[in-house]
């Protein structure tokens, strides 16, 4: 009984075959009819006399048919026709062929539609076909019928019968829409690869009937028949085999104790579809080919996990797109590269399609073995070695293939995102490896070497990098990536790992410095090379001074590091000086914002006002002064203006806040009292907001794109800093009392007292900075100005408070010598306006002048007149009009 049932489905799978032979038996007849019927007509046409008009037309000259005559639309082709060859640079003039290339866009899926849509019957048909094949086995499985070699054997047979049927076909009557039997080769072909890509994968995960090795070679061979089958067939073949082979693993099902070979298996499908892409150039091919070869690796990862060979085939999928396509084992892509069309916009030209399909292949794998975590260390490793080997691949490969340059910095960029991730997120490399912590392991242990390989790696891809700046094309840009990915990995590695916590902050100081030491040698070298073409020492040169002031950062103090950086600053400017190096005013100003940072947050001022080493204080502040100073002096005579302007805001700056922190360290020096609130304490930690909106307005004048953010900082700081000041002015101020107790009263000698700090000194800020923001708006160098001459006022008028009532000014009632004081104030202020408007012939301070002026009458008549009394009356009336007729 079995036997009848197998016989009759061996019979179900050979009736299409044997009607599809009759009906091309049919087709063949019809098609020989139609062409004699056509030479019968022919025949009788020539017979008839022509018309005069017919013979007019044969006596006109060629040109002027062809003037008149419409032009006769060329017939639509299918969506897999030809265009303009997209392997070749844009610019270049190819004319179209037959056999060139086709890219899948707008136009191309819009022609695909309109083709399945006329000729679905193909698409089913392959479907059904490849299917009965599979199911055929998936049936004898279920049934028991037929030993499990039987089963095998007959899906290959039936694959090889559909092969053989196809290419009967196509020798006898041709293949695509102008053949009588259109597109039924393709379609019997591709079912027939599909059918014996299911069956290999049968013979393996079904039945175990061959091992891993025989398995790859099976599939080999049915790919490499794919491949031949696809030069004479075309891209339709191509495509239902491709797709068909990515579907046989997941339509056969099973189970298997080796599945991880399945990524090999995808690796294998893309291979063959690149290279079907390689021979024929139907580009679209690859795409797809791609497509499924990195939904399938993912689908696979997702059932079955393995994350180590997902990286593998990620990977393995960028060097195929790089080397398959341009069959050659160097590739020598040409045209511009993907970022200097996009920087243009397209204005050097857009890359040839094996550039764009690298691209594409490589941003993906790259942002795969960026993002994959991994359950085990292990395969944190292998992504890192799979990122790692695949820059350093492709930076050596790409030295005769211009337009794949940039591709190559894409797995180095991912490999530092990577290091980054991998620490923050608390990845299972990361993780072991802060447990392993110099606190958590056992004494006398060795700690591990992963920060130290890591480190390694980063520096093998910069010394490779470096190699490369070597040629005259791109030597700046090769150049300034070997210069930066080694030491960003290293400062990555600081951040987020803390090698110091593990190894010990000596040791991993010495690997920092030993990278710097090479950094420094690569300088020395490309010094001597490149002549007055410094750019890729001036690179080296500035990862050489920032590795150094790594170094500095884990092995010195607080004081120490901050000296160190203000030196390296000084450093810099001395070598832009010798060597003219214009890349040095780049770490100067880097420099700035850290030195800035130091000094206001980290450690910043508490630690300066609480610290008990003075001397550390004031080689932290006053050398980084010093620093600011010395940079000036050295960069004077160059065209430097950006590394200027920070190091003249930032000298004015730290020397600001060298005076609060010892202003602030005198003033609180024994005090117990909650001296924060009193109204000096209140302006001087306003200071340094007030600096940092100061100097933030200043380097505005720059220009460039961080405009805008130089403005929000600031504001922000500038709110910061008045708000302290106008919190010392008014609920402060000493004259209101609120404050009260000690931390109320005025100290120090007259003139240079507390009041001199929280009124005086930013009065004298805000004017002294006014001399330098001549680029802002004038309505906000107005408000400024006012602002300034408010608090000079406020200090002017509390000093003379004090010189008559004390130390405590929140004393009630106004005595007249006070009040006169004010007058006599207010007449020497408006007389020296006055002056100094008719000498300088300023119609603003003779208007300021005579406001002044104005306050002062009415000062005299509304409140002196009611408070004086006898000679002092007379007195002051006659010289305020002895003062108004001067």
């Amino acid at each position: 009984m079995d036997s009848l049932w197998i016989v009759a489905a061996l019979a179900v799978l050979a009736i299409p075959v044997a009607v599809v032979v009759l009906l091309v038996g049919f087709a063949r007849l019809r098609h020989r009819v139609d062409g004699l019927e056509a030479d019968l007509r022919a025949l009788k046409s020539r017979d008839r006399p022509q018309a005069p008009e017919e013979l007019a037309a044969v006596a006109r000259p060629e040109s002027a048919v062809s003037a008149k005559a419409p032009v006769r639309p060329a017939p639509v082709q299918s969506p897999i026709g030809a265009e303009v060859n997209p392997w070749a640079p844009k610019a270049s003039a190819i004319p179209p062929s037959a056999d060139g290339p086709v890219v899948l866009n707008a136009a191309r899926a819009s022609a695909l539609a309109l083709w399945l849509r006329d000729n679905w019957v193909y698409a089913v048909s392959a479907l059904s076909l490849a299917f009965a094949g599979v199911f055929f086995v998936q049936y004898g499985m279920e049934k028991g019928l037929l030993p499990p070699a039987m089963r095998v054997a007959m899906a290959i047979l039936f694959g090889l019968s559909l092969v053989g049927a196809g290419e009967w076909i196509r020798r006898r009557s041709g293949d695509g829409k102008a053949a009588t039997t259109a597109y039924l080769p393709s379609t019997f072909s591709g079912a027939g690869i599909v059918s014996m890509f299911a069956g290999v994968l049968a013979a393996r995960q079904l039945y175990g009937l061959i091992g891993v090795e025989a398995a790859f070679a099976g599939l080999v061979l049915v790919a490499a028949l794919a491949v031949v089958l696809g030069w004479f067939y075309g891209p339709f073949l191509a495509a239902v085999g491709l797709i068909g082979a990515a579907a046989a693993p997941f339509v056969v099902g099973g189970s298997s104790d080796a599945a991880y070979w399945l990524y090999g298996y995808f690796a294998l499908i893309a291979a063959a579809g690149l290279a079907v892409d390689a021979v024929r150039r139907w580009a679209w091919v690859s795409v797809l080919a791609l497509f499924l070869g990195y939904a399938g690796g993912w689908l696979v990862l997702q059932g079955t996990g393995g994350e180590g060979w997902f990286a593998l085939l990620l990977a393995g999928l960028a060097v195929l797109s790089v080397l398959v396509p341009a069959l050659r084992l160097q590739p020598d892509h040409d045209g511009p590269m993907l970022t200097e069309a996009l920087v243009s916009r397209g204005g050097s030209g857009w890359p040839i399609f094996p550039v764009r399909l690298a691209a594409g292949s490589i941003l993906l794998s790259t942002l795969g073995l960026t993002m994959i975590q991994g359950a085990t260390a292990s395969e944190s490793i292998m992504a890192f070695g799979c990122l790692g080997v695949l820059a350093l691949v492709l930076m050596i490969w790409s030295n005769r293939a211009r337009a794949l340059a940039d591709l190559a910095f894409v797995p180095a960029a991912g490999f530092l995102v990577r290091l980054g991730l991998e620490g923050i997120d608390g990845w299972p490399l990361a993780w072991d490896y802060s447990q392993q912590a110099m606190a958590l392991r056992p004494a006398e242990t060795a700690g591990p070497y992963t920060a130290g390989v890591l480190l390694a790696a980063a520096t093998g891809m910069t010394l490779i990098a470096a190699g490369r700046s070597r040629a005259a094309e791109y030597r700046a840009f090769w150049a300034a990536g070997a210069a930066l990915i080694a030491p960003v990995a290293a400062m990555v590695l600081e951040l987020v790992w803390s090698p110091s916590a593990v190894i010990g902050a000596y040791p991993w100081a010495l690997h920092v410095i030993a990278l710097a030491a090479l950094m420094a040698f690569l300088a020395t070298r490309f010094a001597a090379q490149d002549g007055e073409d410094r750019r890729r020492a001036a690179y080296m040169v500035l990862s050489t001074l920032s590795l150094i002031a790594l170094a500095l950062f884990l092995v010195s103090t607080k004081g120490a590091l901050t000296l160190a950086l203000a030196v390296l600053v000084a450093v810099a400017a001395a070598l832009d000086r010798r060597f003219r190096l214009p890349e040095m005013a780049m770490f100067i100003q880097a420099a700035v914002i850290v030195l800035s940072y130091r000094l206001v947050i980290d450690p910043g001022l508490f630690w300066a006002i609480d610290a008990a080493l003075t001397w550390e204080v004031l080689a932290s502040y006053g050398g980084a002064t010093a620093g600011m100073v010395a940079g000036m002096w050295l960069l004077q005579d160059l065209d430097r203006r950006g590394a200027r302007v920070f190091l003249e805001s930032a000298g004015a700056a730290y020397g600001a806040l060298l005076a609060n922190v010892l202003i602030t360290r005198w003033l609180t020096a024994g005090q117990s009292g909650d001296w924060v609130l009193a109204p000096w304490a209140l302006s001087l930690n306003a200071m340094p907001w007030l600096i940092l909106a100061l100097v933030q307005l200043y380097r505005l004048q720059l220009g460039g794109v961080l405009r805008w953010l130089r403005w929000g900082i600031a504001i922000v700081a500038g709110a910061l800093g008045l708000g302290g000041i106008a919190a010392a002015a008014l609920p402060a101020n000493p004259v209101v009392g609120f404050i009260g107790g000690a931390e109320g009263l005025v100290y120090g000698p007259y003139i240079l007292d507390t009041l001199l700090v929280a009124y005086g000194l930013p009065a004298a800020l805000l004017l002294a900075a006014l001399t330098r923001l001549g680029h802002l708006n004038r309505w906000l160098r107005i408000a400024l100005t006012g602002l300034g001459c408010a608090l000079s006022g406020l200090y002017s008028a509390l000093e003379i408070r004090r010189f008559w009532r004390g130390d405590d000014l929140s004393v009630s009632g106004v005595t007249q010598p006070e009040l006169y004081s004010y007058t006599l104030a207010l007449m020497i202020l408006g007389a020296a306006l006055l002056y100094q408007a008719i000498a300088g012939r300023s119609t603003g301070l003779r208007r300021a002048a005579m406001a002044v002026i104005a306050l002062t009458v009415a000062k005299e008549f509304f409140i002196d007149a009611s408070g004086l009394s006898g000679l002092t009356r007379v007195f002051s009336f006659l010289a305020l009009g002895l003062s108004l007729a001067g």
